[in-house]
């Protein structure tokens, strides 16, 4: 049984809602982070972020669904935190399925692709 070689190339799907990125793979990050840490500014930590830009991150993705994806109580003597409501956790589910189908779906189309890249990425992307 062969060991499958490392995928050089990634997929990240961005679901956009008008301008907006309701979805993407940061955010998605930043979900799984707050139900692990029960905690905005320790998934922020956590992920190498200021509290800033992920709380600016779940409020656009809280705005872009029915509901609030991350609820939120304040914090003080017995401190804050923050959870998954029900919706956000339905919504990551649903993206990870999205990311898995779509893989999947392009498995062969980017091994063909990976044949054809360099043998290493460039140092500066941009």
């Amino acid at each position: 049984m062969s060991i499958p070689t490392p995928r050089r190339l990634r997929l990240r799907q961005r679901l956009m809602f008008g301008k907006a990125i309701a979805l993407g793979p940061g955010k998605a990050d930043l979900l799984r982070q707050i139900a692990a840490c029960g905690s905005i500014s320790k998934a922020a930590r956590q992920m190498g972020m200021s509290y800033r830009r992920a709380w600016l991150l779940v409020e656009t993705m809280n705005q872009c669904f029915q509901s609030p994806l991350v609820d939120t109580s304040a914090g003080g003597k017995g401190g804050g935190g923050a959870l998954l409501t029900p919706l956000g956790e339905q919504v990551l589910r649903h993206y990870q399925r999205i990311q898995q189908l779509a893989e999947a779906a392009v498995a062969d189309e980017l091994a063909a692709l990976e044949a054809l890249l360099a043998d290493q990425p460039p140092s500066d992307p941009h």
